[in-house]
């Protein structure tokens, strides 16, 4: 059976081939590049063409009530996918769980995209979240898989810089079609641009496999699916009692923490949650970050709109320097030599991500101007893109070949669970706080530039500041990703 490693493994005693030189886009790895970068560009498309017509979706289905399972559902059921696509990937290779992740994920499309109500078009973003659990899990272990040790900083970069070009011309895309074809265009196109990823890197992967043979035969660890299982359900429930606010939420909450506290600590490697070193600190790591970073950014648009008077659009534009710098950071990481500062660059990335996120709230005085925000959430997208390409390369270096799948599987179920979970805290915070009637106030308000709710400048402040704090708890854990000799 494959586990996640407790501790860590020194890359020099991982049998490699030998290197052929040349760098990622040479003769014998721009085929299989191109086409990794096509499938993540393909899905950074959908992700952030789909929020900007969410809404437009939800009320045309009559749907607004179940707004949020939209959401919830794709990354509940990616909880469990990435547990079967690591079992999958260590035990058949990445190939069949790639493309299987591919075509569901496209299947997922087309149910959203033709869905008679609300509920069908869940069910297509849970069949979502299916394939893109397979599709992510897969693609770091082809990483681990095909490429040499020098070259992967620059194709996790190559990762992040794929959602460049998304993060910039997404929403206004999406936008366009929204109004003038419809929403269901915004899902159904998609499953289109899919076909040219799998023309560009199907041979180059067949090869891969062949020149990779994997141990063939071994079963699936049930205890690990049924965790898997339980993880889903129990972040799903999670979500919901959050939702609610009121005493009826406290029962599935309690159930919800009930399954999903030990599938935790059963699906990642031992000592994650106590930051081991080695390993379990890198894992740990990666939930920080993502939670940290992506659980402000939720509530940034909406401060924006509601606290300084910005359109919808403007807010949302806040947020593009942070995805164009995010590029930059996993650039620099994958430079020649950085490799001896692997562990200084996740520390300053972790502080750049509190300075950013404490830099947000700046606008919160209405002295400051609104561009500070843009400007923080830049000088954020540096420090998360050194951090997450940064803490990728470790994970695979401290990875056994036997068990890469399964600990890929691990960083992105931190990632995923990271997310969950703060940006669900943050949501408690804001209503206790006083943003449970923002929405209410502003609409009542009307013209731009009014103020939002009672208490709600505060709400904002409070989550920002604990979201800053998170990232300053990374940064004091980064120095546990070294091992001892």
């Amino acid at each position: 059976m494959t586990t996640a490693s407790p501790t860590s493994v020194d890359s020099a005693s991982i049998p490699s081939e030998p290197d052929p030189g040349g760098g990622v886009l040479s003769g014998r790895y721009r085929a299989l590049t191109l086409g990794i970068v096509s499938v993540v560009l393909v899905i950074a498309f959908e992700a952030t063409a789909v929020n900007t017509a969410m809404p437009t979706a939800a009320r045309q289905l009559n749907g607004i009530g179940l707004y949020a399972f939209a959401f919830s559902g794709y990354f509940t059921t990616t909880l469990f996918a990435l547990v079967v696509s690591g079992q999958w990937c260590d035990r058949r290779g990445p190939l069949q769980p790639l493309f299987t992740g591919i075509a569901v994920f496209g299947v997922g499309l087309v149910v959203a995209g033709t869905a008679p109500g609300m509920w069908v078009f869940v069910t297509g973003r849970a069949v979502q979240g299916l394939g893109g659990g397979l599709v992510i899990v897969a693609l770091y272990v082809v990483v681990g898989r095909a490429y040499p040790e020098r070259l992967r900083p620059a194709v996790f970069a190559a990762f992040s810089s794929a959602w460049v070009l998304p993060s910039i011309i997404g929403p206004l895309v999406s936008g366009a079609i929204t109004q003038h074809l419809g929403w269901r265009w915004v899902f159904l196109a998609v499953p289109v641009l899919i076909l040219l990823p799998l023309a560009v890197m199907g041979p180059a992967l067949t090869r891969s496999e062949r020149e990779h043979p994997v141990a063939r035969g071994a079963e699936f660890d049930r205890r690990r699916t049924l965790l898997a299982a339980m993880a889903a359900l129990g972040a799903g429930l999670l979500q919901y009692a959050g939702g609610r606010h009121d005493l009826i939420g406290l029962l599935p909450g309690t159930v919800g923490a009930a399954l999903l506290v030990p599938a935790v600590l059963g699906l990642l490697p031992e000592r994650t949650l106590r930051a081991g070193r080695g390993l379990p600190a890198v894992i740990l790591l990666r939930g920080l970050a993502a939670g940290a970073f992506l659980g402000a950014e939720a509530f940034v648009p909406l401060m924006m709109t509601t606290e300084r008077g910005l359109s919808p659009t403007m807010s949302g534009l806040t947020l593009t320097s942070g995805g164009l710098t995010w590029a930059l950071g996993s650039w620099l990481q994958g430079r020649p030599g950085a490799e001896r500062y692997r562990e200084a660059m996740i520390r300053g990335g972790f502080v750049l991500t509190a300075v950013a996120i404490a830099g947000a709230a700046l606008v919160l005085v209405p002295a400051v101007p609104a561009w500070v925000a843009a400007v923080a959430w830049g000088i954020g997208g540096i420090g998360m893109g050194l951090t997450v390409a940064s803490v990728s390369v470790l994970m695979m270096k401290l990875s056994a070949p036997e068990d890469a799948g399964v600990n890929s599987a691990a960083l992105q179920m931190s990632d995923a669970l990271g997310n969950v979970l703060l940006t669900g805290l943050a949501g408690v915070m804001f209503a206790v706080l006083g943003g449970g009637s923002l929405a209410a106030a502003h609409e009542g308000a009307g013209a731009a530039g009014s103020s939002g709710a009672a208490g709600s400048p505060v709400a904002f402040a409070v989550i920002l500041l604990a979201m800053a704090g998170v990232a300053l708890l990374g940064a004091l854990l980064s120095g546990r990703v070294r091992t001892r000799s």
